[in-house]
């Protein structure tokens, strides 16, 4: 198990940006493949963007694509989600997640990610 402490939602106003972190820190964080999810007030879970283990491949939901960045520092086993240009459709929790299997392909999928942190709040303001 791997345990990650997501950082930095917080309140924004539409048009803005925030950044969020995720530290991990109980197993080889380089080895797993790292993934961004959402969940707005009454709406199911949601994949935002992955990441793979090496940072090389990353991948997207439609709705984020040209807004959002992930990006991943494997010396601060760290991931982080850059989020600009905020709608407020963006409002959610914000989890992080590491899939269950070293050196596994990114993915899209919540089964197949095994740890999660505890969410981070974003709100956006119209």
């Amino acid at each position: 198990q791997v345990h990650l402490v997501e950082s930095g939602g917080g309140l924004v106003q539409a048009g803005g940006s925030l950044r969020l972190s995720c530290a991990a820190s109980g197993r080889t964080f380089s080895s797993y493949a790292m993934g961004w999810f959402r969940r707005a007030p009454g709406k199911e879970r949601e994949f935002v963007t992955s990441i793979s283990w090496s940072g090389s491949r990353t991948y997207y939901a439609d709705s984020v694509k040209g807004r959002f960045t992930i990006s991943r520092d494997n010396v601060r086993n760290t991931v982080y989600l850059q989020m600009n240009s905020l709608k407020p459709e963006d409002t959610a929790v914000y989890y992080c997640a590491a899939h269950r299997q070293p050196w596994a392909d990114l993915s899209a999928l919540a089964p197949d990610f095994g740890s999660w942190g505890q969410g981070t709040q974003v709100t956006v303001s119209s």
